[in-house]
């Protein structure tokens, strides 16, 4: 999943459960039946489990470019320089 389709999953998660909290809460009140609530919800929350979890395609329509293996030899790490590391602030005493 890529970093687009984690967003759409998250936001598509919320929705659900909010969606499915006010399904739940309204059918509940009516039939004033407390079970029935929960049922509905948890039946709400197997639900966007099945839509948000697995590795959907449309989860993937950005996926990312990796450098092939022999690029990475051709571009190596960055040092870090021994400069930064020794410009630290004067302590007062």
């Amino acid at each position: 999943m890529d970093w687009q389709g984690q967003k759409v999953a998250e936001q598509l998660m919320q929705i659900m459960l909010l969606g499915f909290a006010a399904i739940a809460f309204a059918t509940g009140y009516i039939m004033g039946s407390f079970q029935m609530m929960i049922y509905i919800y948890a039946g709400g929350v197997v639900l966007t489990t099945l839509v948000t979890v697995p590795n959907w395609p449309f989860f993937n329509r950005h996926p990312l470019k990796w450098l092939d293996p022999s690029e990475v030899e051709k571009h190596p790490k960055p040092q870090q320089s021994v400069n930064a590391n020794s410009k630290k602030k004067p302590t007062k005493k």
